[in-house]
Formats: C-alpha cells, structure tokens, sequence
C-alpha cells in the first residue's frame, strides 16, 4: 500500500507557505495606509464613489475612469465603518479594498497547483508579496489590483475546468471575465493574449513535442453526421477547426454557460444594477475612445523599453537603486524550461507553456502601446511572477544534491529579502518620493500641510466648513479630496472677474494675474502640489490673525 503522508506533508507545507506569503503581503500592504498623500486618480475615484454613496449616483463614462466594480466593491467597507458621507470617508476606505485584492492574489494560486506544481506555487506566492511594484500599487485606490485578481480568478478558474470538465468552473471562469470587462478596459488586451498563448502553446508543443498539445481531449459531438443539418454541420467543423488551433476543448453548453455568466456580470454593473441601461451602449462605445488614448498622450507617451528599464535597474539622483532583476531573471528560467521538452512536471507541461506565452505576449503588447503608466505593468508583471516561480522550482529541482538545493534556496531567500527590503521602502519611506520609480505624477507631502492649515482657518471662521473657497489653478487635483468637508468650493481654470473669497488657492503661474484683481488683503502661503508645480495659499487677513490665535496661545502656555 503506498504511504499517502508525503502528499500530506506536501500539502501542509504549501498551506504554511501561502500562509506566511499572505501574512508578508499583509504586513507590507496593511500599515499606515492614510500616511501617503492621495494620487489625483485615487482623488478622482474617490469623488466618483462619494456620489455613489451619498446619492445612489453611477453612470458609466465612456471617455474617463474605467469601469465601476471599484466603487460598487468600496460600499460594504464605508457602511461596515459607518460612513454615509463622502465627507466621513478617509484614505483607508479606500485602499483597504485593493490591499484585500492584493493579498487575494495569493489565495488564488492553489487552484493552479497541479499547473504549475506546489513548489513553484510557494515561490510565486512570496514573489507576489514581496515584488516592491505590486506592494505598492496594491495600496493605490486604482482598478489596476482588482482587474489583476479578476484576470488571475478567469486563468485558474479555465484551467480547473479544463482538468475536471465541471460546469461550476466554466460559470466562474465567466463570472471573473465579466468582472475584467467591467473593471478596466483593458481587459482586451489580456483575452487577446490569452488566445494568442492558446494558440502559440498548442502549436508549439505540436511543432516540437512531437505531441498534440491539447489541454483536453478532443470532445464528441455526440451526434451521427447524417442527424446534422447543413448549419449545425458547419457550425460543428468551426468549433473542430478552432479546438485544433487552441488545443483547447470546451462543451458548447459549457461555453454557452459561462459566456452566460460573463454578460450577465457585464449588465449587472454596467447598468449600474439596472437603473442606467445607456450604460451598457457605453461599455461598447468607450473602446473609440479608449484606442485613440493608446496611441499616445502627452506626459504618458513613454519608449517601449519603459516598464522593463524601471523593473530591471532605476536610480534618480542621490537615492538608492531599485531593481526587480531578481523576477525577471527567474521569469526568463521559468519561460524557457516550459517551453523545453519534458523541463517540467508532465502534468502541468500545457498550463506552464501557456503561462509562458501569454506572460510574452502581454510584456510585447504592453511595452508597444506608447501611452504608459507605471501601474498598468501589474498585469504583465504578475504574469512573470508566475513564470519566475516556475523558475525558481525548476532551478532547485534541477540540483540533484540536496546541499546544492539547500545552497540554491539561502541564495532565493537572500533575493527575496532584498525584493521585500525594497517594498518595505516604497511604501513606508520614499512613498511620495520621486527618488521612488513607482511614485508617478505624485502630489507631495505639502498637499497635507495644506489642507491642515484650511482646516484651521475653517475652524476659526464664522462660516466654518461653510466658508467660500475658490480654487484657481488648472491643476488641482488631489485638492477636491482634502476639500471633501467644505460645502463652497469652486474651481476655475483662469482667474475669474472677482477672484475675491476668505480662502483662495492659486497656482503660482496665476499670482501677477490674481493679484491685480483682489479688492481684499491676504496673507500668502506657498505648497507644492507636485514637483515643479506651485500653489499659493490666500487667506484673508482677518481669518489669518483668528486662525492664529490658537497656536499663539499654545506657544504662550509651553512658555510658561
């Protein structure tokens, strides 16, 4: 009888270390998540869900902000806090829902165990906590770490249906695809990849495994090719050919259920749960838009070389170096042992060749679209991340010896300190830094300081957050976010006619203009809003002496 406790210690093993990834991801994601200074898009999305919490309000734009499974997934986290004003919210609101994402990313990968086998699962778990890019923009109140646990949830949910044939499997793997369409549209370009990695494993192993490379076996139609009619027999020879082209097969009532699953997700939000049935023409019409914005715009028009230049080596001025060369390198191990005959477990070989195509495709497609953020490399990076865990097994495994394995494993724990050294940096020392490679169009710590002295001149003014404040600047955000409280903000891109009002907030490049116009006296206070970006704050002078006062009485108190 064969002893099943190796299998149980295998097990067991794997459950502790996506345990202690969980807990490493948490404990670089979770801390101190209001410290960091708002993103304007974060400012962006916040508003958007302010409208929704306060009114019930969501109407899908089909020019700006992505889909809206963001905002709808932030409601149980600010009625659970008991927020019912966008007002009452605060930055942890917002950003505990990408970090739960985040960790779930790691929670996702034993539906891939027997794909990529338990080792390099263990190793894709800790990359995946420790990769400093993705401890960071898991903290981001951006679609970028949702849209990446949907994509994974459809990739591990196909393959278990594709080893088990179970129904539920194809209605999950549809539900998480109706997720990536209404979470981000960019959602294209992962399918596209995925059919093209379909394609390309297939063909390859065919080529050059001498075998078929299926995934599964090839389906029955179950039916006599006299029964068929001539559609039904042409419809069937399309399926047949495209199976043979993806080595992929999936019963039509199966396909039909998760495509199923996939729209009824789509309709569900895009209709901003029924109440806005435009919203679902402009799901469809947005991609007009969205393809003119690929081409290129402005300050996110960056080389091709772009994503992999900030992962492999970055260095701004007198700060330290950062590099992620450590994934890369066992990414490129891991993509040339699945493509290698019999280099990998022959159980997993077409999920693993898979992977290595599709994480191909979608750092070529990504790095030729001209309009880049640094964010969206999180799905083409946790595409290598996966591939780097292939190859980390692979290499230890390769070491027939158990102390070069020993040896092989001190030198993958030290690389995976350094990963974790550097995402403990991005996000708790140079978080706002432009010394940070991942700290992109930031505001400064300066954006704090003023809205903490707003605050003050609010609470000494008779009107209190009912104050006038004016905004001149035709750059602003994240203001509208650390303005949330005041109930009379207006923002204007020039100086209007009588720019007058208790507090006003001016770009520095508007100061001659505004001055001529004022009829007041203020008193001026310069932050910046971003790196060569200045606004001046203007504060009445009869508020400023009242705002003061406080802080003169305290110092008079600590002298005494």
């Amino acid at each position: 009888m064969i002893s099943k406790r190796p299998n149980t210690i295998r097990r067991l093993g794997l459950a502790v270390a996506l345990a202690a990834a969980a807990a490493g991801a948490l404990a670089l994601r979770l801390p101190r998540l209001e410290e960091r200074p708002m993103h304007g898009d974060e400012a962006v999305h916040a508003v958007k869900f302010g409208a929704l919490l306060e009114r019930g309000y969501y109407h899908y734009d089909p020019e700006e902000f992505h889909g809206p499974t963001l905002y709808y997934l932030t409601l149980p986290v600010a009625w659970f806090r008991g927020e019912r004003t966008f007002a009452e919210t605060t930055e942890w609101t917002y950003r505990i829902v990408p970090v739960v994402f985040g960790v779930g990313l790691i929670l996702l990968l034993p539906l891939v165990v027997d794909g990529l086998s338990a080792g390099a699962v263990a190793w894709a778990a800790a990359l995946t906590a420790l990769s400093p890019a993705m401890a960071f923009y898991n903290r981001y109140y951006i679609q970028e770490t949702l849209f990446l646990f949907f994509t994974f949830g459809a990739l591990a949910c196909g393959w278990r249906h594709a080893c088990s044939k179970r129904l539920g499997w194809a209605l999950a793997a549809g539900a998480f695809v109706g997720l990536m369409y209404a979470t981000k549209e960019t959602w294209v370009f992962a399918w596209l990849a995925i059919l093209l990695a379909m394609v390309l494993s297939h063909q390859w192993a065919r080529r050059f495994d001498g075998a078929s490379g299926r995934m599964t076996p090839p389906a029955s139609s179950g039916s006599k090719p006299g029964a068929l009619g001539r559609l039904e027999a042409r419809t069937l020879a399309l399926v047949r050919a495209a199976e043979d082209w993806v080595g992929f097969t999936l019963p039509l009532a199966h396909l039909a259920a998760g495509a199923g699953a996939a729209l009824a997700v789509w309709a569900l939000f895009f209709s901003s749960f029924f109440t806005d049935p435009w919203g679902l023409y402009n799901s469809v019409h947005t991609y007009y838009h969205y393809f003119l914005r690929s081409g290129g715009a402005g300050m996110h028009t960056h080389p091709w070389w772009y994503y992999l230049g900030m992962l492999i080596y970055w260095k701004n001025g007198p700060g330290p170096w950062w590099s992620e060369g450590l994934i890369l390198a066992l990414a490129a191990v891991g993509i040339v042992a699945a493509l290698r005959r019999n280099a990998l477990p022959s159980e997993g070989a077409p999920f693993d060749r898979f992977l290595a195509f599709y994480a191909l495709v979608m750092v070529v497609l990504y790095s030729a679209i001209p309009y880049k953020t640094p964010w969206t490399m999180l799905s083409f990076l946790h595409a290598l991340i996966l591939m780097a865990g292939i190859g980390a097994a692979f290499l230890v495994r390769a070491l027939k010896r158990v102390w070069l394995q020993a040896g092989a494993c001190i030198l993958l724990a030290l690389g995976l300190a350094h990963l974790g050294t550097e995402a403990w940096r991005a996000n708790f020392v140079f978080y706002a830094d432009v010394r940070n490679p991942y700290v992109y169009a930031h505001p400064t710590g300066d954006v704090i300081d003023l809205e903490q002295r707003v605050e003050e001149v609010a609470q000494a003014a008779p009107d209190g957050y009912w104050t006038v404040v004016k905004v001149i600047s035709p750059e602003y955000w994240p203001l509208p976010w650390y303005l949330r409280r005041f109930e009379r903000v207006g923002y204007w891109s020039e100086p209007p006619a009588d720019p007058d009002a208790p507090i006003l907030i001016v770009a520095a490049d508007l100061e001659k203009e505004v001055n001529a116009r004022l009829q007041d006296r203020y008193v001026k206070s310069f932050y910046g809003l971003r790196p060569q970006v200045t606004l001046i704050l203007y504060v009445r002078r009869d508020l400023w002496r009242e705002s003061v006062k406080p802080a003169a009485k305290a110092e008079e108190a600590r002298a005494e």
